[in-house]
């Protein structure tokens, strides 16, 4: 019955992403997730749901910023000196 609960789950969350590139830091998000609520009550699908859904979260943030950081970066223009 587990099983077929987590293929369910599984198959649901594959379903509902709609590009591979919404997926940065979903499965790292979900893989601790999934270990951590196995841990810590037997809830491992819960667990990397809400994993998946930070990961995809933290992934975002840090893409965000990191295009800010490259936004705010001073150009460089090759001139050859004489």
């Amino acid at each position: 019955m587990k099983i077929q609960i987590f293929g369910f789950a599984l198959l649901i969350c594959l379903a509902s992403v709609s590009q591979i590139a919404n997926a940065k830091g979903c499965l790292k998000g979900a893989a601790v997730g999934g270990v951590a609520g196995h841990v810590v009550g037997g809830h491992g699908v819960a667990g990397a749901a809400i994993g998946c859904a930070v990961g995809h979260h933290q992934a975002a943030k840090k893409d965000k910023q990191e295009s800010a950081a490259a936004a705010a970066a001073p150009v460089q223009k090759n001139t050859p000196s004489q």
